[in-house]
């Protein structure tokens, strides 16, 4: 049976293989994980179709393999033998393999060691074609009429990447690799000895590309204001006792900022909008991104239909959400199609920020640290709990007026949270 890259959801057309769990002759067992793919938004397991044998590993760690792909054979039996505990006589027969390919290799292959990179990564001088060309590089290859034996290799054992191709073609096609595009890479570093080079994974590629692409894109502008946190965190005080033991989940404060955003989009809908080529997409749904932070990069899972669920379950879904994200085991539906989303920097400290947007998206809403500052109320200055709001918006179709007018009725929400509660 062929392991195949199964569909990644929506947008998402290709990935990376993180790590392979089995190895060639491991048995595996019905609904085992297999092989882990790395996506430009989660890493993704693929599961034995059938329990059997792992027979064959087509695509190494680290190829990039599009949807559909095949990456591996599963086979019937119980399992073989592994690597360590081959035959002597099979292990004398790859020894010789290696010496006669060695024999065969140009005269000058011993000029053309791998290069210490500064974190012990290998990159070659060209690529070693023993290893067939994942299916993405090969498209590549073929569409641009490039020679992969010219190509330098960073990939493991020499293998060629998408990278490695794109870069070739970026330095004009030359014989030797181009620079780095980073600045820290362009020459030498005189303290290279005490730092590390980590290569980024492809959801941190994906994150950096999507923050770029979306200040290159958007017409981004962002307001603020701040809001009196008293009633509401009185009303949380007074009924999260009763709120825990009713719905067995805790009242927090996103709930609160969920029901509130959802009050202010329905007045400002361009807000929940999108553009779409020469169109604005107006949402009459309200799903709702709420980012999560994971030891891999932000991610931002998607409360669905929050105009229709109530507290409890803007939480329930906040907060399996959140450890199902920190864990690595949201699925792609759950990280696409939001209509506006929502960041609290606060958790951290952050005081005051400028989010930025989540394309398609054309606004988020930043939250930020509660502090303790004199305010005037009634002619007398008091403490009171004040945070920060940030609202970054696409200018392009939302005018200042809506961002600014959308900001102040949220606030207002939050300062009397009976609003919330009767829509007003």
């Amino acid at each position: 049976m062929d392991i195949v890259v199964p569909t990644l959801g929506e947008s998402v057309t290709e990935a990376t293989i993180a790590q392979w769990l089995k190895k060639p002759g491991d048995a595996v067992a019905l609904d085992e994980p297999l092989v882990e793919l790395e996506t430009d938004k989660v890493t993704v397991e693929v599961n034995a179709a059938q329990a059997g044998v792992l027979e064959e590993i087509v695509a190494n760690e680290g190829d990039e393999v599009e949807v559909g792909a095949l990456i591996g054979k599963l086979g019937e039996g119980s399992g073989a033998p592994a690597a360590s505990e081959k035959p002597a006589q099979e292990k004398k027969t790859e020894t010789e393999k290696a010496a006669t390919e060695a024999d065969k290799a140009p005269a000058k292959r011993p000029e053309q060691k791998p290069a210490s990179t500064g974190n012990g990564a290998a990159k070659t001088a060209t690529a070693n074609l023993d290893y067939p060309l994942a299916p993405a590089v090969r498209k590549l290859v073929e569409e641009n009429n490039l020679d992969a034996a010219k190509i330098p290799a960073s990939g493991k054992n020499g293998r060629l990447t998408k990278g490695d191709v794109l870069a070739f073609m970026e330095g004009g096609g030359s014989s030797a690799r181009p620079a780095a595009k980073a600045p820290t890479s362009s020459g030498p570093r005189p303290r290279e000895d005490r730092e590390e080079r980590v290569r980024m994974t492809r959801l941190r590629q994906r994150i950096a590309e999507r923050l770029k692409d979306a200040q290159n894109t958007a017409a981004m502008l962002t307001t603020f204001n701040e809001v009196d946190m008293t009633n509401m965190m009185a009303a949380r005080a007074e009924y999260k006792e009763a709120f825990e033991k009713k719905f067995g989940v805790r009242l927090g404060f996103m709930s609160f900022f969920v029901k509130a955003a959802v009050v202010a989009l329905k007045e400002f809908p361009a807000v929940n909008a999108e553009i779409d080529g020469d169109d604005i997409v107006y949402k009459d749904y309200y799903d709702i991104g709420v980012a999560v932070s994971t030891p891999n990069g932000l991610v931002v899972p998607v409360v669905r239909d929050c105009d229709e669920k109530n507290f409890a379950d803007i939480e329930a879904s906040i907060n399996d959400m959140g450890k199902r994200a920190r864990d690595g085991k949201l699925g792609l539906d759950e990280m696409s199609g939001g209509t506006f989303s929502i960041t609290n920097g606060g958790v951290f400290g952050s005081l005051m920020s400028t989010p930025i947007l989540n394309p398609p998206q054309s606004a988020i809403l930043g939250m930020h640290a509660i502090k303790q500052r004199p305010m005037v109320v009634d002619g007398e200055i008091k403490a009171r709990p004040m945070m920060y709001l940030a609202l970054s918006y696409d200018h392009r179709i939302i005018d200042g007026r809506e961002a600014v007018s959308f900001l102040v009725r949220l606030k207002d929400c939050i300062e009397d949270p009976r609003r919330v509660l009767l829509e007003l």
